[in-house]
C-alpha cells in the first residue's frame, strides 16, 4: 500500500528529530489506526494528467486570466477521478530515506527570480522518497503562462545521483518560497508540498504547524479522501512589499478545486484564500481552514513520557471566537484514545490552533524551540456574487472540529482542527468560499466593539487529593481582572461545570503583580472515563474571561 505524499520536508532552522520527521505521513498512519480508515482511499493508480484525456493545461505563451484555473478544475471534475502513481520516478529516488532526500536542495543561483531583486523567489522541490506526486509548475509573466521545465542543474545533491533528464523526467513535488521580510534578504517563508499541505511563517519564527488547502472526510470511517496539488501558476512578484499571488489546481476522488492565494509576509504573515469547488459526488464531510499540529506532552498531560524537557508541543490549544460572541480556549492534549470534539456554531467569527507559550523556560528545548512556532488564525470572508448562497452556507451552521490522536513521537502532527459545514454540497455543484489565514505570534485583536477579556495563560493538571480525583490549575491573565478600585480584584465568581463528575473543591488566588488570577479545582469523575469541563470568570453578570473548555479522559 502506498502512502499519500506527505507534508513539507526541508530542514527547518530547528528541525524536528526522529526516524521520520514527515508530519503528514505520520499523522495519517496513526489516524488510520485510530479511526479505521479505509485503505482504498490510499491506493495508488495512474495519474489523471497522464492516463486519461485531461483538460489541457495551458501551453507556453497562453494568456492567463482569472478563469483559467477554475475552467480547468471544472472540466477535470466532469471526468472520473484517477489517482496518481510514482510515474517516471526511478527506484533510486523512490527509496530515498528522509535524510537522503533532505540532501537534495536548490543549487546556488538556481532559484526562480532569485537574482531579479524582487520580493520573492521560487525554489522547485524535487520528487523523491515519500513525495511521489508530480506537481506541474507554471509562471505567469506579462500576462502569459510559462511552464517550468525540469532541469537537473536546478538541484545540488549530497550522496544522491539524480537521473539524466534525457532519459527520464522525474519532475517536481511542489515548491518553496523565499521572501523579503521588511525589505531584508530573501529567507525561508513558505512551502507547498505533499497532498494539499502548505506552511508559512511570520518574521522570526521557525516552521511548525501545517495547513491543509482542502479536507475531505478526515477521521471518517469511510476513509479520508485526500485532495492533492496538481498544478501551480505563480504570478511574477513585484517589489516594495507587494503580495505574491498564486493559483492552485487540486483534485480528489469527490471533487476538484481551484484556489487563488494571496500571500504577504510580515510580523504576521497573511494569506487570503479564494476557492472554487467542483464536485463529482455529494460531499457531506468537508473541512475548511484545516490545520494540523503536534502535541506530545505538556502541563495538562505527560502520558507515558519520560523526557528531560519541560514540554514538547507546537500548539497549546484551540482558540475560537464563535458566532454568538463567546471567546473560547480549549487546551489540546495527547490522549490515550482518539478524541473528536465538535464546537457547534453558526457563522463563526474566527478560530485557530495557537501557540501561546513564548517562554523558552516552558519547554527547555535547545533544538526544537517550540516557543518560536507559529499560530494559525482563520477568519471566514464573504463570497462576492454568491447567487445560490452555497458559499455563505459553508460558513453558516456547522462546527469547529478538533481531532486529538494518540501519539508517541513529537514528529506526529496528531492534533487537527477545521471548520465542518453542516450543509451538504451536492454532486455536480460549483461552490465558492473565502477565508483569511494569519500566521502569527498572537491572533489579531478582536473587533473594537468586543470587550477585552482575560485570556487563559496556563492550564495544568495532576493527581488530586485522593484516588479517582484530578487537580486542575487554570491561570487567567488580563488587566480587566484588576479593574476594581485602586487596582483591586473585582468581586469575582467562577462559573465551573463538570459533566459528568463533581467539583469537590475550588479556590481563587489573585496575583496582581502578574495580572493573573489562578483558579484551582478538583474533579471527582465518579468512575466515568471522561468529563467535559467548563470554566469562566464573572463579576456580577459580566463575563471577564475567555471560556476555558477541556475534556478530561482517564
Amino acid at each position: 500500500m502506498t502512502h499519500p505524499s506527505a507534508g513539507p520536508s526541508w530542514h527547518e532552522p530547528h528541525d524536528r528529530s526522529g526516524a521520520d520527521a514527515d508530519p503528514g505521513r505520520n499523522r495519517r498512519e496513526i489516524l488510520r489506526t485510530a479511526a479505521g480508515l479505509a485503505a482504498g482511499a490510499m491506493a495508488g493508480a495512474v495519474p489523471a494528467f497522464a492516463q486519461q484525456a485531461p483538460p489541457a493545461l495551458p501551453a507556453a505563451g497562453t494568456p492567463f486570466t482569472a478563469s483559467t484555473v477554475p475552467d480547468i478544475a471544472r472540466a477535470l471534475a466532469r471526468q472520473p477521478y484517477v489517482a496518481q502513481r510514482a510515474d517516471g520516478l526511478p527506484d533510486v529516488l523512490k527509496n530515498l530515506t528522509r535524510e537522503q532526500y533532505a540532501g537534495i536542495r536548490t543549487a546556488p543561483g538556481a532559484a526562480i527570480w532569485g537574482d531579479a531583486g524582487l520580493d520573492f523567489a521560487v525554489e522547485p522541490l524535487h520528487r523523491g522518497s515519500v513525495y511521489t506526486d508530480r506537481v506541474q509548475l507554471f509562471l505567469i509573466e506579462d500576462g502569459v503562462v510559462r511552464p517550468v521545465p525540469y532541469a537537473r542543474d536546478r538541484f545540488a545533491a549530497d550522496g544522491v545521483t539524480l537521473p539524466d533528464p534525457g532519459q527520464t523526467d522525474p519532475g517536481f513535488s511542489g515548491f518553496r518560497l523565499r521572501a523579503r521580510f521588511g525589505g531584508g534578504d530573501l529567507s525561508d517563508f513558505a512551502s507547498f508540498q505533499g497532498v494539499s499541505f502548505f506552511r508559512l511563517i511570520a518574521r522570526g519564527q521557525g516552521f511548525g504547524l501545517t495547513a491543509r488547502a482542502l479536507m475531505l472526510r478526515p477521521a471518517d470511517a469511510r476513509g479520508e479522501d485526500f485532495s492533492r496539488w496538481r498544478a501551480f501558476f505563480i504570478e511574477r512578484p513585484g517589489k516594495d512589499g507587494a503580495p505574491l499571488v498564486l493559483h492552485a489546481l487540486l483534485d480528489a476522488e469527490s471533487c476538484s478545486a481551484a484556489l487563488r492565494m494571496t500571500l504577504k509576509p510580515g510580523d504576521a504573515s497573511v494569506v487570503e484564500v479564494e476557492g472554487s469547488l467542483f464536485t463529482r459526488a455529494a460531499i457531506d464531510h468537508l473541512g475548511l481552514g484545516g490545520a494540523q499540529t503536534s502535541y506530545l506532552f505538556g502541563p495538562v498531560g505527560r502520558r507515558g513520557v519520560d523526557d528531560a524537557r519541560a514540554a514538547a508541543y507546537s500548539s497549546g490549544g484551540l482558540q475560537i471566537r464563535n458566532g454568538g460572541g463567546e471567546a473560547i480556549w480549549r487546551p489540546v492534549n495527547n490522549p490515550q484514545t482518539l478524541q473528536i470534539s465538535s464546537f457547534v456554531d453558526d457563522s463563526p467569527e474566527s478560530f485557530g490552533l495557537m501557540q501561546r507559550t513564548r517562554d523558552y523556560a516552558a519547554f527547555q528545548d535547545d533544538v526544537q524551540h517550540w516557543e518560536w512556532r507559529p499560530s494559525l488564525w482563520i477568519e471566514p470572508l464573504e463570497v462576492d456574487g454568491d447567487q445560490a448562497g452555497l458559499g455563505k452556507a459553508l460558513w453558516g451552521p456547522g462546527a469547529v472540529t478538533l481531532l486529538e490522536i494518540p501519539s508517541d513521537s513529537e514528529v506526529n502532527e496528531n492534533v487537527i482542527a477545521y471548520w465542518r459545514p453542516k450543509a451538504v454540497v451536492p454532486a455536480d455543484a460549483e461552490v465558492r468560499f473565502r477565508y483569511r489565514q494569519t500566521w502569527c505570534w498572537q491572533p489579531p485583536d478582536p473587533a473594537p466593539d468586543q470587550p477585552a477579556l482575560a485570556g487563559v495563560s496556563n492550564s495544568r493538571s495532576g493527581r488530586g487529593s485522593s484516588a479517582g480525583r484530578r487537580l486542575f490549575l487554570v491561570d487567567f491573565t488580563g488587566d480587566i481582572l484588576f479593574a476594581g478600585r485602586d487596582g483591586a480584584v473585582p468581586e469575582l465568581r467562577t462559573v465551573l461545570i463538570s459533566s459528568p463528575g463533581t467539583i469537590t473543591r475550588q479556590a481563587i488566588y489573585p496575583y496582581p503583580e502578574r495580572r493573573t488570577v489562578r483558579i484551582v479545582f478538583e474533579l471527582d469523575a465518579g468512575g466515568q472515563p471522561a468529563s467535559e469541563l467548563r470554566l469562566a470568570l464573572k463579576a456580577g453578570d459580566r463575563q471577564l474571561s475567555e471560556t476555558w473548555l477541556y475534556r478530561w479522559t482517564g
